[in-house]
C-alpha cells in the first residue's frame, strides 16, 4: 500500500522535529493562507491577476480620456483639486461613488491634465473634510518653498524605453551592496538617481558585488527617517529625481549584470494624514487596525490590518507594481519582526519555540507575507526576497511547499550585533573562538541566510561603524600609509579579519553598506533640527578610498580582492563548513569550506610557526592573506606558497595534518590544488552544488 504523501507541514517537521508539538498551529496557518487566497481570487483567477490594483486605481490615461479611481468607503464626497481647478472644489471634478464597496471614480477629457500638473484630493466624510494625496499616486513632489506635497501627473510624451529587457539575476549567491541614493554623493546635498548612475554605479561594478539594495525608494515626507516612514507606496521619492531616472539607473545596473532589489516597507506607514494613508477617508481604521493596535508607539507610525482584503489587495499590488513598472529583481522586506508580533517584538528575547506559536503572533501578517512571496515568485520566478527578522521565526526563509513562508533568504541579524557587543564589552585578548564560531555559524540549516558584519543600522548616529569603533578619533590623524600607528594598525587588522571571517562563514549571501568596506570614518546623521539641518554626515567621502596615500584605499583594495575570490572560488555555493581547529588561548580558528581552508589568528601579539592541525589530504596554495602590504599589512607571508599535508599517526589512528605560519591578527585562505581533487569530485556534488 502506498503511504500518503507528506504535507508541507510534515516536511517542515521532518527537517526540524522540535516543531512537532506545534503541528496544529502550522496546519492552521497553512489553511488560513489557503482560505485567504480563495477569498481574494474566488478560485477563478491567479494571485498575480488579483494583484493588479495599480492598473485600476489612481490616475490613468486611457486613449482619449483620463480615469481616476480611489477607495474611500467612509467618504461622502471626493473632489479632484489642483492646477486644473485653481485648487478649488468644482462640480466638474467631483468623483462618483460606484457601488457599495467604497470605490469612487471620475472620467475626464484628455485635455484636462498635462504632464507635470499638480493635484490632490479633497475628501469629505461625516463631520469633516481634508486634503489627501491619492493613495495610489505614482508621482509625488514637494514644493521647495512651502514644503507642501502634491501628486503630480507623470505623462512624458516619449515615455521610458527600456534598454535591457531580458535581464535575469546572476544565478549566484547574492553579494549585496546596500546603498542610499541621497547620501551616496560626497557633496553636502541630496544625491539623485542620475548622479548615482553616473558616479556610484561604476564604483559598485568595480567592487565586484553582484546585487544592489536600494534603500528609501518609496516616498517618505521626512528625509531623516531613512525611508522607513513611507507615505506614498507607489511613488519613488521625487527628492532623488524622476521615475524615468530611476528606471535608467536600474537599466544601467542590469546592463552591467547587477541585480537590483529594493527595501519594501509594508510593516507600517507614516502617521501623516495629508501625505499618508492615516485617516484617509476620515476613519483611523481604513488601512490600519482600529484603536491601540493600529498605532506603533515606538515608531510613531500606523500598523496595517493584514486581515482586511482591501489592504492585502493594496500591498500585494504594490509588490507587483515595483516588479512590473521598475523591473526590480526583488525585495528586502523591512521590519518583519514588527509585523509578526502584536507587541512588535520590542524589548523581547526569543528563547523558546513557544514564542513563535502563541497568541502574541499576528497570523494575519504571516498570511500576508506568505501570499506576498507566492505572488512575487509567480510574477518573476527569479526574484529575490529577503526577510529582515531579528526574532528567528522558524520557516521564514523556507519554501512554502516545505512548510515555510516563502522568503528566499533571511538576514543573519545576530552577527553584526555580536561583533558590536564583542568590540564594546571585551578586549580582543579575551575573545573566545568557540563563542565566535557559534555566533557566526548558528542558523537553521534548512533556511538560507545572508550575513554581514555591519549594515546601515550600525553606521547610524548614536552607534559607530566597526572601523570607527576600533580606531576611534585616531582615524582623523593617522591614516596616511607612512604613518605607522599602533592603534590604527590594530583597527585595520581586526577590520579585515572581521569582514573576511563573516563572509567566509556566511550561509548563502553577504551584505555591505556603502563606504563601510573601506572603513568610512564617520557615522550617518541626516539633516535635522538637532544638527542644524546639516548634510555633513549624510554623505560618503569617496575621495578617501581613491587616495592611494591613505589606508582607506588599502581597505577598499582588500574588500575588492575578497569579493573577487569569493565569486571566483564559489565560497558561498558550498554551505557546509567543517571546523578543523579552535583554540581558546592561542586565539586560533581554522575551518574548511568547499576546497579552501580559512585560517585565522586573532591573537593580539603571538605569531605561530609550524602551527599544525588536521586537514583533508592534499596540497594547498595560499591565495589570500589579510597581512598583504597591498592591504596595509606587514607582508609576513609569501604569496602563492604551497603547503602539503603529511600523514601522522596518533595512537591507533592515522590522519593528515597541515602546518602553517600564522602571524598574529592575520587571516589566510588556502586553495586545495586541482590535481588533488581529481579523485574527489563527489565531495562537491554531495554538498548540493
Amino acid at each position: 500500500m502506498t503511504p500518503p504523501s507528506l504535507t508541507s507541514v510534515d516536511r517542515f517537521i521532518e527537517k526540524d522535529p522540535l516543531l512537532a508539538p506545534y503541528a496544529p498551529v502550522l496546519r492552521r496557518r497553512a489553511e488560513r493562507t489557503r482560505r485567504t487566497e480563495a477569498r481574494l481570487t474566488g478560485n477563478k483567477i491567479s494571485l498575480s491577476d488579483f494583484a493588479t490594483g495599480h492598473t485600476c486605481f489612481g490616475l490613468h490615461r486611457e486613449e482619449d480620456h483620463w480615469v481616476f479611481r480611489e477607495w474611500a468607503p467612509n467618504a461622502t464626497a471626493i473632489y479632484l483639486i489642483g492646477d486644473m481647478t485653481g485648487w478649488r472644489e468644482t462640480g466638474g471634478f467631483a468623483l462618483e461613488k460606484k457601488g457599495a464597496a467604497g470605490v469612487w471614480e471620475i472620467r475626464l477629457p484628455r485635455s484636462v491634465f498635462s504632464h507635470k500638473d499638480l493635484y490632490r484630493l479633497r475628501i469629505h466624510w461625516p463631520g469633516g473634510a481634508g486634503d489627501r494625496i491619492p493613495a495610489w499616486a505614482r508621482r509625488v513632489v514637494q514644493d521647495p518653498d512651502t514644503l507642501i506635497f502634491n501628486a503630480q501627473v507623470w505623462d512624458p510624451p516619449e515615455g521610458y524605453h527600456w534598454r535591457c529587457l531580458d535581464f535575469s539575476p546572476p544565478g549566484e549567491p547574492p553579494l549585496i551592496y546596500e546603498v542610499h541614493i541621497g547620501m551616496a554623493q560626497e557633496t553636502g546635498k541630496v544625491g539623485t538617481f542620475a548622479e548615482f548612475t553616473d558616479h556610484l554605479l561604476p564604483r559598485i561594478i568595480r567592487t565586484g558585488y553582484n546585487t544592489i539594495q536600494l534603500m528609501a525608494i518609496q516616498e517618505h515626507p521626512y528625509y531623516a527617517s531613512f525611508g522607513y516612514q513611507v507615505s506614498s507606496f507607489f511613488a519613488p521619492s521625487s527628492r532623488f529625481g524622476t521615475p524615468d531616472e530611476l528606471k535608467s539607473l536600474i537599466d544601467a545596473a542590469h546592463e552591467a549584470g547587477l541585480a537590483v532589489i529594493m527595501d519594501l516597507v509594508h510593516s507600517h506607514a507614516v502617521a501623516n494624514e495629508v501625505e499618508g494613508l492615516s485617516r484617509f477617508d476620515g476613519t483611523l481604521y481604513q488601512y490600519f487596525h482600529e484603536g491601540g493596535r493600529g498605532l506603533h508607539t515606538a515608531w510613531n507610525s500606523r500598523c496595517f490590518d493584514y486581515d482586511r482584503p482591501e489592504v492585502i489587495h493594496f500591498l500585494l499590488s504594490n509588490c507587483r507594481y515595483w516588479l512590473d513598472e521598475y523591473h526590480v529583481d526583488g525585495f528586502r522586506f523591512d521590519g518583519i519582526t514588527s509585523m509578526l508580533y502584536l507587541d512588535h517584538g520590542l524589548e523581547r528575547t526569543f528563547t523558546s519555540y513557544d514564542d513563535y506559536f502563541n497568541d502574541e503572533v499576528d497570523e494575519g501578517a504571516i498570511t500576508y507575507l506568505t501570499l506576498a512571496n507566492r505572488l512575487i515568485h509567480q510574477v518573476n520566478p527569479d526574484a529575490i526576497t529577503i526577510a529582515e527578522d531579528v526574532s528567528g521565526m522558524p520557516g521564514l526563509a523556507l519554501a512554502e511547499k516545505e512548510g515555510g513562508v516563502g522568503f528566499d533568504y533571511r538576514f543573519a541579524m545576530g552577527v553584526p550585533d555580536y561583533w558590536i557587543k564583542l568590540i564594546k564589552d571585551q578586549r580582543d585578548d579575551d575573545w573566545r573562538m568557540g563563542d565566535l564560531w557559534h555566533e557566526l555559524t548558528q542558523r537553521r540549516p534548512e533556511e538560507k541566510t545572508i550575513s554581514y558584519a555591519e549594515s546601515h543600522d550600525q553606521a547610524l548616529v548614536g552607534d559607530q561603524t566597526l572601523m570607527f569603533r576600533l580606531a576611534g578619533a585616531d582615524l582623523y590623524d593617522h591614516m596616511h600609509i607612512e604613518d605607522h600607528h599602533l592603534a590604527i594598525d590594530r583597527a585595520m587588522a581586526l577590520h579585515k579579519l572581521i569582514r573576511l571571517i563573516t563572509l567566509a562563514t556566511a550561509g548563502h549571501g553577504y551584505l555591505n553598506f556603502m563606504g563601510n568596506e573601506f572603513g568610512h570614518p564617520e557615522w550617518i546623521d541626516f539633516p535635522r533640527e538637532g544638527n542644524n539641518w546639516s548634510f555633513h554626515y549624510a554623505r560618503r567621502q569617496w575621495h578617501l578610498a581613491d587616495d592611494s596615500h591613505l589606508k582607506y584605499h588599502q581597505l577598499a583594495r582588500f574588500d575588492r580582492k575578497m569579493i573577487a575570490l569569493a565569486r571566483r572560488h564559489h565560497w558561498l555555493h558550498f554551505s557546509r563548513l567543517q571546523l578543523l581547529q579552535e583554540h581558546i588561548e592561542n586565539k586560533i580558528l581554522i575551518f574548511n569550506r568547499a576546497d579552501s581552508i580559512f585560517a585565522f589568528n586573532f591573537n593580539p601579539v603571538r605569531s605561530f610557526t609550524d602551527y599544525g592541525f588536521k586537514a583533508p589530504p592534499g596540497s594547498y596554495r595560499m591565495i589570500f592573506s589579510t597581512d598583504d602590504s597591498d592591504f596595509g599589512g606587514h607582508d609576513r607571508l609569501d604569496p602563492g606558497q604551497v603547503h602539503f599535508t603529511r600523514v601522522v599517526r596518533q595512537d591507533t589512528e592515522k590522519g593528515n595534518t597541515l602546518s602553517l605560519y600564522l602571524p598574529n591578527r592575520t587571516g589566510l585562505v588556502l586553495k586545495r590544488q586541482r590535481s588533488d581533487r581529481e579523485h574527489d569530485r563527489g565531495e562537491e556534488k554531495s554538498d548540493g552544488v
